[in-house]
């Protein structure tokens, strides 16, 4: 197998987009970078997963290269991407501490500094909540790169929708729609739901039309 260009895991498959990345990071004597990649996509295609499986990964890594320019350090933007939901469980609360406890022990375990880890580490546990903090370039990226999928067109959009009900199959219909609302209501309220200018611009507009189009959805629905 002939090693990935570190400098640039833009169009390389998935497998080869994580060994990239962490080769530009680390020591290039650590471990077998593709050992991690391997038990991250068994992770991420886990049978329990609807929405957040291998598609939604690839899509947030596609995100983060159009909006690297906005971080310090799109690397290790990318290597929270890759953990951010690499233990999922739909009826858990906790898995992004989960996941980011999991970035803690695998990564230095893999090459990366210490420093390193911390900052992927805390990048995960931002996902909880998605609010990146003033001047948090790192954290805007991640975050408006995880919620970019709000923007989607709307036969795509509904694709998500329709994920995200069956990932969570478990939950009443009346529940899951109360829920649901609560959720959009809220984003819905946030003064901007992303942070870059790229996003911003591009789709604040068009999130804003299509979470609303789905809270209306949810109210009208016996």
């Amino acid at each position: 197998m002939s090693a990935p260009d570190p400098r640039d895991p833009r169009g390389l498959d998935l497998r080869d987009r994580f060994a990239a990345t962490l080769l530009a990071l680390r020591d290039d004597s650590a471990p077998d970078p593709y050992v991690y990649a391997d038990d991250l996509l068994t992770r991420w295609a886990e049978p329990q997963r609807r929405y957040h499986t291998t598609a939604h990964l690839l899509a947030v890594l596609d995100h983060i290269d159009t909006l690297a320019e906005y971080a310090d350090d799109p690397g290790l933007v990318r290597l929270a991407a890759w953990f951010h939901d690499a233990v999922y469980r739909p009826d858990r609360s906790e898995n992004e501490e989960r996941s980011a406890r999991l970035a803690e022990r695998a990564l230095p375990e893999a090459g990366l500094s210490d420093d390193r880890t911390h900052e992927v580490a805390r990048l995960v546990r931002l996902t909880t909540t998605h609010a990146a903090g003033p001047g948090d370039r790192n954290g805007a990226v991640l975050c408006d790169a995880d919620l970019a999928v709000l923007a989607s067109a709307p036969e795509a959009y509904a694709t998500y929708q329709a994920a995200v009900r069956e990932e969570y199959g478990f939950v009443p219909d009346a529940d899951f729609r109360a829920g649901r609302a609560a959720v959009l209501e809220q984003l819905l309220a946030l003064p901007g739901l992303f942070r870059t200018p790229y996003a911003v611009r591009e789709w604040e507009r068009r999130a804003r039309h299509n979470l609303a189009a789905e809270l209306a959805e949810l109210r009208t629905e016996p």
